[in-house]
């Protein structure tokens, strides 16, 4: 399980594992220097997509 911490507008992920074969994939295709800020690029995206679905 993530450990994840909100502080100040900042989200802080530790031990977060996605088992996705696909995204492993995409994200393998950027240089190593770059992942990291591709990942948090896709992280923010996706928690814009699914902004008002805590409602349901």
């Amino acid at each position: 399980m993530a450990d994840i911490h909100i502080a100040n507008g900042v989200i802080t992920i530790v031990n977060l594992d996605i088992q996705d074969p696909k995204a492993a994939a995409i994200l393998a295709a950027y240089p190593t220097e770059r992942q990291a800020e591709i990942a948090r690029r896709a992280i923010k995206i996706g928690l814009s997509y699914l902004q008002g679905g805590e409602k349901d």
